[in-house]
Order: structure tokens, then C-alpha cells, then sequence
């Protein structure tokens, strides 16, 4: 194994451990030492790769994020109309759903902690800007596009995401209540109905 692989496995070895501490304990609660305990790494190591938990937490956030991004731009990619592009979004959402339960606490980990500390949401508020961006951007082009009847794009996008973020969090509290992936693919279904731009189109 070379230099760089061994570099690589150790990072991806502190973003794991780390995640697991996060989660169960929470940020605050979590100290560098206990995720170099769970890595098996040195604290040498780990300043190697991160300057500081908060960096590690960010880094998390990001991975995340570029994750999501991926399926995101994989579910558009083909799709013969808008509407259906958005609904393989949803069939696509059931991955992060599926998530170990892990990820899924990270998630709700993000939000507390962006609701308390001004670092966290300087980061957090512009990728939930850029989704609901991009969200409405899609809205307005299968309005254009005559799949959708004329309402407005940008609540359109609010919905969609208030959606996916409020089923995240249900799936949180309660990860045994549904199936929270075909939940999300039926909500996202109704939602789709409800815009279809004439009777004929109304089935999903």
C-alpha cells in the first residue's frame, strides 16, 4: 500500500469513527481523543488530515452533501419530463433513507448544532440555499415546459424541500414508524399530481 493510500484510509477512518462519535454523543460531547480512540489513530494522525474537530465536522457535512448532489444530478439525468425527473429524484431518495441510522442522526446533528453555533450555519444555510435554487429552477422549466399548471416556482421549491427535510427528521424520531424511502416517493408523488397541468397527466 502506498504512502497515499495509507493516507487515504486513515482519513476515511477518522470521518467514520467520527460520525459514529457525533451522533451517538454529539458534537459537544465528542473529543478529538475519543475519535482517535475509535479510528485506532494518533492524534498526530488526525491533525495530519483535519485542524480541529470543528473541520472534521465540516468535512462530514460536506461528504454529505456532495452524496446527495450525485443522486440529485444521477436522478435528472435522462428523464423524458420534468416530472418524472423529480420523481426518480424521490425513488432516489430512498438511499439516504435507508442510510445506517448513523448518518441519518448526523443529519438532525447538523441542524442543532447549526441552531446554536454561527459557524455551523454560515455553511449550512447556503447549500439549503442553493437547493432551493436549484429546485425552483426545475419547477419553472416543467412549468415552461407544460407539465406543470402556472403556479409559483419558488413556493413550488419550498414545499419540495420542506418535504424531504421534515420526513428526514420524522425518520429520525421515529426510524421504525414507515418506510420512510417510499414515504418519501409517495409524498413526492402527491405533490407531482397536485401540479400536473391538466386531468389527463394525473397519474403517477
Amino acid at each position: 500500500m502506498t504512502t497515499q493510500q495509507r493516507a487515504s484510509e486513515t482519513r476515511q477512518r477518522l470521518l467514520k469513527a467520527a460520525a459514529d462519535c457525533f451522533a451517538r454523543q454529539g458534537y459537544a460531547g465528542t473529543s478529538v481523543a475519543q475519535v482517535c480512540q475509535a479510528a485506532g489513530v494518533s492524534k498526530g494522525a488526525f491533525y495530519h488530515h483535519f485542524d480541529s474537530k470543528q473541520a472534521l465536522f465540516l468535512s462530514l457535512f460536506h461528504d454529505w452533501l456532495a452524496t446527495l448532489d450525485q443522486q440529485l444530478a444521477a436522478a435528472r439525468l435522462g428523464a423524458p419530463t420534468i416530472a418524472e425527473g423529480i420523481l426518480r429524484m424521490a425513488e432516489g431518495a430512498r438511499s439516504v433513507f435507508n442510510m445506517t441510522g448513523i448518518n441519518v442522526h448526523m443529519f438532525l446533528e447538523f441542524l442543532i448544532l447549526a441552531s446554536r453555533e454561527p459557524w455551523v450555519w454560515q455553511v449550512t444555510v447556503e447549500p439549503y440555499q442553493r437547493f432551493q435554487q436549484v429546485f425552483s429552477r426545475v419547477m419553472q422549466a416543467g412549468i415552461d415546459e407544460g407539465s406543470f399548471r402556472q403556479v409559483d416556482a419558488d413556493t413550488a421549491a419550498r414545499v419540495l424541500v420542506a418535504l424531504a427535510v421534515g420526513l428526514l427528521l420524522q425518520s429520525v424520531l421515529k426510524p421504525d414508524d414507515a418506510d420512510w424511502g417510499q414515504v418519501a416517493q409517495d409524498g413526492v408523488a402527491l405533490l407531482i399530481q397536485g401540479l400536473r397541468s391538466s386531468p389527463a397527466c394525473t397519474e403517477v
